[in-house]
């Protein structure tokens, strides 16, 4: 099919940036920041337009490894060691990076997301310096570095100036020479500042962008979902290998139903994303171990509508968008988050939902280990008595799983 990487990087980008929002404590729209940023001093030095759209991909993507547990537990303990921080940057580096060796890039970009918090003094977490860091990681650290320091978003009016003089004096230490006069030169055009504002920031970057598409099968689109999988089951430890363990059943439960190729690549697709909502989720919630408050639980409910949100503005995914979206509604109409009926609900998505809690109940979690094959169908069978799910797939799901 005919894949936009622009459209699927903008809408993926909004999750990650809700993560580091919670994470890490910046802004919303951070990465989109560093990305028009990156863009900007791209197109002052003359990169080809292949080299741009790379280098506003990994910008994007530059921090897709924050949502791991153990990462950013280690950044936000305020109490752990220098060395134990330091090490913690290197691994999310080295994640970053390996998370992404499948995504269909244009041009070689090896070794930018590693070495995109180096220093241009040598300074930095693998100790590179000067030109032995990848002209991309260089230009991405210096975006980066600016929007993590300063309120980019407000910074035509607030603090101009200041960003100015930090990058200067910051010359052949965290910046070479070249790309503090290209940041200089760029800085001189107002319109630059103000596209960094909120309700700026996704238009400039759509109308700068080069457009490319490719045509990748599905097998190759499920490549890059695999990718963004993972890092929605890491964000949590109650979920750690959730959407992986729906995928397979997805996966298994279409070759009983003699679904052909592209529909069962479609569905687990819409597996591997189903939660990415989750992503907009702060982990204080996730990783509650009591019982929820009302609020805490309403709050819980947003993520399919987060999800729908992103899906819906990849061209393409329209029933992937679907079967992912719908998994918590309901037969009855007592689901979320548009409480949809039996009428509204095709034949994957009831499937979806149903394998979504088959999948939580026979999952291990911190709190307790996993419920057996026979206890879980028998909570299936309940709820689909009360007129929540679909008999006949528990039913199924009860014939493949029992084995």
């Amino acid at each position: 099919m005919k894949f936009n990487l622009n459209e699927f990087l903008l809408a993926v980008s909004w999750a990650l940036d809700f993560v580091e929002t919670d994470i890490l404590g910046v802004s919303l729209n951070h990465s989109k920041r560093v990305a028009y940023i990156s863009l900007k001093m791209a197109e002052e030095i003359g990169m080809r337009p292949e080299e741009i759209f790379d280098l506003v991909s990994l910008a994007l993507l530059h921090d897709n490894s924050i949502s791991e547990k153990a990462i950013h537990d280690t950044i936000q303990n305020k109490n752990i060691d220098i060395l134990s921080s330091i090490e913690s940057c290197r691994k999310h580096c080295i994640i970053s990076e390996e998370n992404l060796k499948n995504y269909p890039f244009l041009t070689n970009v090896e070794g930018v997301i590693l070495y995109h918090h180096e220093n241009y003094d040598g300074s930095g977490f693998f100790g590179k310096k000067e030109d032995s860091i990848p002209l991309m990681s260089q230009i991405i650290s210096l975006a980066d570095t600016l929007d993590l320091k300063f309120d980019l978003k407000n910074s035509y009016f607030k603090n101009r100036n200041e960003i100015l003089s930090f990058v200067k004096a910051n010359e052949n230490k965290l910046f070479s020479s070249r790309l503090v006069n290209t940041f200089l030169k760029i800085s001189e055009n107002t319109g630059f500042w103000l596209d960094l504002k909120d309700e700026h920031i996704i238009r400039a970057l759509k109308s700068n962008l080069p457009l490319f598409s490719k045509n990748l099968n599905l097998e190759k689109i499920h490549d890059i979902t695999k990718v963004f999988s993972k890092i929605i089951d890491s964000k949590s430890k109650f979920t750690l290998e959730h959407s992986y363990g729906l995928s397979l059943k997805v996966s298994e439960m279409s070759d009983y139903y003699n679904k052909d190729r592209e529909e069962k690549l479609k569905l687990i697709i819409a597996a591997d994303l189903h939660d990415l909502g989750k992503l907009a989720i702060p982990n204080s919630i996730l990783d509650k171990n009591g019982k929820l408050t009302e609020r805490e639980f309403d709050i819980i409910k947003t993520h399919t509508y987060y999800t729908r949100i992103v899906l819906s503005e990849i061209s393409g995914f329209e029933e992937i968008t679907e079967w992912a979206a719908n998994h918590h509604e309901k037969l009855d109409g007592s689901g979320y988050p548009f409480g949809k009926n039996d009428r509204q609900l095709d034949f994957n998505s009831r499937l979806m939902a149903c394998l979504d809690i088959y999948q939580a109940l026979t999952e291990e979690r911190p709190y307790r280990k996993p419920i057996p094959h026979y206890k879980a169908i028998e909570i299936l069978k309940q709820m689909a008595y009360d007129g929540a799910i679909d008999i006949t797939i528990v039913d199924d799901i009860d014939k493949v799983f029992s084995k």
